[in-house]
């Protein structure tokens, strides 16, 4: 772990509770005396504090030290993404949130099930988690879009991946949109018709999370 989150990093005093307190004393055994990094994940800044006092349910820490220290991908990728299970989604997670990808736009679809819920508490909770493993110091963004029809009233400028597109493209290319399980219905292809459309070379089907994980990907290299 590269650092641990708290949204109270920075206080001169801070009070450790719950599933931090559990992870540092339960499972990493702390104790009095040492010291630990924190982030709030807004600031980017480092946090170092001293463990001063452990009890049975929490533990106090002090601020030592911060500095500034902000590691993120060089990308700036936004993901517009048809809503797929949001299991589906929360195993990809962690692999858009090591790869840099700035935003996802979820999107329900024609073909997204409408019985799919969107909980994004618990999408920003496992990115934190995926961010204190692989030290990012940026917070990804989340938001829910009804219809495709909104997503082109909001965003004038994106791509499209869809099967027909071309297959080599530069990286221009920063907001994607990705489709669902069965791809994009007639009326959206005819919404989409003036979108630059991109696809890859394989005759393979891939899934939408890793159709979403391969097109992220590509802006690393």
């Amino acid at each position: 772990m590269q650092f641990l989150y708290d949204e109270g990093a920075s206080n001169s005093r801070l009070k450790i509770v719950n599933e931090n307190y559990k992870y540092l004393f339960r499972v990493r055994r702390k104790g009095v005396g040492e010291t630990l990094f924190l982030r709030n994940l807004r600031d980017n800044i480092l946090y170092k504090y001293e463990i001063v006092e452990v009890s049975k349910r929490e533990a106090i820490l002090e601020l030592i030290s911060s500095e500034v220290s902000v590691k993120n991908s060089a990308i700036n990728f936004h993901l517009i993404w048809c809503l797929i299970d949001p299991k589906s989604i929360e195993k990809s997670l962690p692999y858009l949130n090591q790869i840099g990808v700035s935003k996802i736009s979820f999107v329900y679809c024609d073909r997204s099930q409408k019985n799919f819920k969107v909980d994004i508490v618990r999408f920003q909770k496992i990115v934190i988690n995926s961010s204190q493993q692989s030290g990012r110091t940026s917070l990804m963004e989340f938001e829910i879009l009804d219809s495709i029809d909104e997503v082109t009233q909001k965003y004038n400028s994106f791509c499209v991946l869809d099967f027909g597109g071309i297959t080599s493209y530069s990286n221009e290319c920063q907001r994607v949109l990705v489709g669902c399980e069965g791809g994009f219905s007639e009326g959206e292809r005819e919404s989409l018709a003036s979108k630059q459309k991109i696809s890859f070379k394989t005759d393979l089907i891939l899934k939408s999370e890793t159709a979403a994980i391969v097109i992220a990907a590509k802006h690393l290299i």
